[in-house]
């Protein structure tokens, strides 16, 4: 490992309507010592922390944007009608970095991986936000090894992987809002494979509870704190609902460490509904809990699982079918098991009970909330709706009121059209 030390100022550009941000283009002039370069970064992917940009560099005589540079290949199709003269500076980044390259073997492969630690600020006019990162690049070999490195630090250091980049987080203390927390949606469909299906909304769910995780500790809005719960949850239902084509050995660990997440933060989220003094303290609490090591080691572990695909490794020949079965098929038969098995004719009677099935009705409400639009069953969406309000009344503390609300709503659902065709299945 050989290391040097950089002093790195940046001045980043863009039009007063942000255009280069909405194309997702970051566009900056570095000063690195003697030498002036501009650079342009395009969005390529990013999934759960880990991301793919791409970039260009050209070297500059002086500190002022070279316009001519911007033409060609590198400029995106999006940006042609684009009056580049526009584009002015808006906030700058100046750090200290410390860089190092980091080589080992990986059985008969070559590792290398630089790794970068940038202490500084980000500053937007009279606005200032401290940067303290860690950036891993693979350089040479298979990107699962820069996750093995990167838990290993996580271990033992209080990380928090996310994929914010330094222009997103000038264009962030310029508006509050640019910070985009939704990912986009996995697109499913009748012919995914079920083992498809939970990769990419496995994937989907841990990147964005990462996004909401780092703006809650930013702004702290509640709001955000109660997304990331329940993106969390939705993670731990689908994971319990697949059967044998997710042998329970292989999924221990992952849902052990979500049990013990949402077991310190369901509770305080539901607390916080009605107590404004328990809102209030959380954002506290959160950022204590990202001083410790449990959510960066759960993120990083949980993208290890996700990248070797580990839940198909331990499986028979009934759970590889099972996989490899299409959502048109398996998910309905799924839902129908879970519909019969709530039994909500019994809970009309016995609603003081309805709490005991709330894992089923998550794994239901997961499942329509994400691949509904796969099923051609009837008024899913409605169903999808009324099983909501049925399960934030089993979180509700029993009151003669709540009970009654419980009961008039499992008639509600049990009811419906298609919680009928769901029965039928």
């Amino acid at each position: 490992m050989a290391g040097r030390r950089l002093e790195l100022s940046n001045q980043y550009f863009d039009t007063p309507e942000g255009e280069l941000a909405q194309a997702k283009v970051a566009l900056r002039i570095r000063r690195d010592g003697d030498q002036i370069i501009q650079t342009m970064k395009t969005r390529g992917q990013s999934v759960a922390g880990l991301s793919e940009r791409n970039e260009y560099n050209w070297d500059l005589s002086k500190a002022k944007l070279d316009l001519k540079k911007l033409e060609g290949d590198c400029w995106p199709e999006q940006l042609a009608g684009l009056d580049k003269k526009t584009i002015k500076p808006l906030f700058t980044t100046d750090f200290i970095r410390e860089k190092a390259e980091i080589a080992w073997g990986r059985g008969k492969t070559k590792v290398v991986i630089e790794a970068a630690l940038d202490l500084g600020q980000v500053v937007a006019g009279k606005q200032k936000e401290e940067i303290c990162e860690l950036e891993l690049e693979l350089r040479e070999g298979e990107p699962a090894a820069l996750l093995e490195l990167a838990a290993e630090l996580a271990a033992t250091l209080p990380l928090m992987p996310c994929d914010i980049s330094k222009a997103e987080r000038g264009y962030r203390l310029l508006d509050a809002g640019s910070y985009s927390l939704s990912l986009p949606a996995p697109a499913l469909n009748a012919e995914t494979p079920l083992d498809e299906a939970y990769s990419a909304l496995a994937w989907h769910l841990l990147g964005s509870s990462q996004r909401l995780a780092e703006q809650y500790r930013f702004n702290g809005h509640w709001r955000l704190l109660q997304d990331w719960v329940e993106m969390l949850a939705e993670l731990r239902a689908l994971t319990s609902s697949l059967g044998q084509a997710a042998p329970r050995a292989s999924t221990a660990q992952l849902r052990t460490s979500l049990d013990a997440l949402l077991e310190d933060w369901r509770p305080l989220v539901q607390a916080g509904q009605e107590d404004a003094d328990v809102r209030g303290a959380a954002h506290e609490q959160f950022l204590e809990e990202l001083q410790d090591t449990r959510w960066g080691e759960f993120s990083l572990n949980t993208s290890r699982w996700l990248l070797a695909r580990s839940w198909t490794t331990e499986r028979n020949t009934r759970g590889n079918r099972q996989g490899a079965a299409l959502l048109s098929s398996w998910l309905p038969r799924l839902l129908g098991e879970e519909a019969t098995s709530l039994q909500l004719s019994r809970y009309q009677q016995q609603p003081e009970d309805l709490a005991e099935q709330l894992p089923r009705i998550e794994r239901i409400q997961a499942w329509l909330h994400w691949a509904r639009g796969a099923l051609d069953l009837p008024e899913l969406d409605r169903l999808y709706g009324e099983l909501r309000k049925l399960e934030e009344l089993a979180n509700l503390d029993i009151s003669d009121e709540v009970l009654d609300a419980r009961v008039q709503q499992a008639i509600t659902v049990f009811q419906s059209r298609a919680w009928k065709t769901l029965l039928r299945l």
